[in-house]
Formats: structure tokens, sequence, C-alpha cells
């Protein structure tokens, strides 16, 4: 099953959204002291004549040109730091020109990513260390900042026009403390990914073998070709389902409407890490059948509503080719491809089946 990216973060200028609409244009409004810009940003004559950028109403603006907006502050001291790890529900918009809303289009969690060094001066991130868990704000970016930080932007993007940020701080956590809790939560759902294989296989009287990752694998019939290997182009039929049954994909089911052999480079990441592994367990015509932890699946965060969070996964699979990648020299006279740089240390022979 291909493995499926989530929206991971907003703050990538949310400028690659697809779903963006046609911005409505406002007229460019002058006076003799002051200048407003199609996005409503607000620049003064100073006594010198030189422009200089003002809030706009409502808003506070920082010394780097930040504009700000606090909605709600909670009492707190933990404001974030550069590498912390945050969380946060972000809806981003150009006027009425919705860019990205993490509510709609990440189930309603919020977004986590690590709080990077600020690109230039007035960068949203200033806004972010502003915050503490609880507070939710709402900025206010130029285009122009953003496109001479070397930002892609929108066709339909004007100079002058403002990107508005409505920001709820969720969480805040060090690198340390992130991956202590990420740690203690991982092995707590092994434990009980392992029970739930567990108690699946003797309910349907089915032996498996487990591995040293936690996966397990059974070979219903053995194959007359070779071991899949990493680096090897593979093609397969498959048809995936929770524990309970329930269908949520297939290439040989016509519902689902790709009927036709997956192809995939092994163990280049393009498939969830359960195939990666699990298919090198099979050679070329064997079938069988993969019990994946959702730690070597989908994890807490599901591509759809129809696997729900951290579930474990079966896969019935038949491997159809195992494509050999070309042998090449290297320098000195060396060989390369094929099985000699299995990653297992050891050849494989047509016929051994799942003995890997």
């Amino acid at each position: 099953m291909k493995k499926v990216c989530l929206f991971a973060t907003a703050i990538a200028l949310c400028s690659s959204a697809a779903f963006a609409q046609t911005k409505k244009e406002t007229k460019i409004k002058t006076d003799k002291t002051k200048i407003k810009t199609e996005g409503g940003e607000l620049k003064v004559k100073g006594p010198e004549g030189k422009i200089k950028k003002q809030a706009a109403p409502g808003f506070q603006i920082t010394p780097t040109g930040l504009e700000y907006k606090i909605v709600k502050d909670v009492p707190g001291t933990k404001a974030p730091k550069i590498g912390d790890n945050v969380e946060m529900h972000i809806n981003t918009h150009v006027g009425d020109s919705s860019l990205f809303n993490s509510r709609k289009l990440n189930n309603n969690q919020p977004v986590p990513f690590t709080l990077a060094a600020p690109a230039f001066k007035g960068d949203l991130v200033e806004g972010f260390m502003m915050m503490t868990p609880g507070d939710s704000a709402v900025f206010r970016v130029s285009i122009d900042s953003l496109q001479k930080a070397g930002a892609q932007l929108m066709p339909w993007m004007k100079g002058g026009d403002m990107i508005e940020y409505e920001v709820v701080m969720v969480s805040v956590k060090s690198q340390a403390e992130a991956q202590k809790e990420a740690a203690e939560k991982s092995a707590g759902q092994v434990q009980l990914d392992d029970s739930l294989i567990q108690d699946y296989l003797k309910k349907n009287s089915i032996k498996a073998v487990k591995t040293p990752s936690g996966l397990y694998y059974k070979i219903n019939r053995l194959g007359t070709g070779l071991m899949a290997a990493k680096d090897q182009q593979v093609t397969v039929n498959y048809t995936g389902k929770t524990l309970d049954g329930s269908i949520f994909d297939s290439n040989t089911d016509p519902m689902f409407k790709h009927v036709e052999p997956f192809s995939f480079l092994l163990g280049a990441g393009h498939v969830i890490k359960g195939w990666d592994e699990g298919l090198t367990y099979f050679n070329k015509g064997a079938t069988g059948t993969l019990f994946i932890p959702s730690g070597l699946a989908y994890g807490e965060r599901s591509p759809t509503p129809s696997i729900p969070a951290n579930a474990v996964l079966v896969f019935d699979v038949e491997l159809l080719h195992v494509e050999t990648p070309p042998v090449r020299l290297e320098k000195g006279g060396g060989r390369s491809g094929g099985h000699e740089g299995h990653e297992h240390g050891h050849e494989h022979k047509e016929g051994d089946g799942h003995k890997h």
C-alpha cells in the first residue's frame, strides 16, 4: 500500500493549496500621509518622507514588522524556543481566499512541527514564540516579505497583499520532552499491538512467524522464483483490512477502482514499513499474509477514515514479479546490484520460500 504523507505543516507559507479561490481585489486608496495597499497594509510617511509600516486597525506591530493581535491570553510561561516541538491549529487565508485550515484538512487535529529559526524579519515564527499553550492570536505577514525570502506564491497573489494566520497554540515540548513522551507512548503501543495480533491469530487458528520488528507473516503458498530484496522492483496484488475484517483497500476488488498490479521499489520508503520488510520474506509467486503493527503502518495519523488511528493492519498479498536490478561495475572493478548488496547479508536461492 502506498505511503500517504499528511500536510504536516501549515507554516510552509501555505501557498501550495490547490483549493485556494480567486482573490477579491480592492482599490488602492491614498491620501497625503497614508498609503493603503491591496492587502490592507498601512504605511505612513515619516518626517523625511520615508514610508514606515503601520499595523492594520486592531493589530499591533513588532519592531521587526510582524503584525499581531492576541485573541486569548492564557496564563503561562512555556513559550516555544527554536528547536521545540509545537502543536497548533492554524487557519491561513489571503482576504477571503482560504489557503489552509488544519481543522478541516487534518481531521480536526492540530498540526505538529519543529520550530525553525525565523527566515526573515517579521517571520511568522516570531509570533509563535510569543504564545504559550492555550493562547490564540492572529498574525499578518506581507506577500512581499515572503517573496523576498524565496517563497513560492500562488499566481493570483500580488505585491502588497497580506497573508493572515489565525493560530491556537495547543502544546509546546522541548526535544527531550517530545522524545521521552514518544518513546513511552511507542512502547505502550507496541505491547498493545502485539497483544491484539496474538489474540487475532489465536482466534482464527493462524500460525504466523514473528520478526524482531514486531511484524508477523504467514506464507500460504511458496513461489518458485527469486526472493524479494531491497532495491528490487516488485509487483504485487493485495487486499488490506483491519482486525475486525473491514476491507479498506484492494487492487483486485473492482469496488476500489484500481484493479491492476501494484509495482514499486522495495525498501525505498515508497510504502509503509511493514510492506518494505514483510515482502522480503516472499519469493516470486508466493502468497501469504502480513500482520502489521501500527508502528510499521500508519501509526496515530491515519490517511483515511477507514483506517482507525493506531490500527493493526492485515494484508493478503501475492508477489507477482521480482525484477533484479542490472549489475553495474563500480570503480575498482567491483560489482553492485542484484542480491550481492542485500542488507541481510546472505544469498537467496529459488524455492527457499520464507527462510529469510
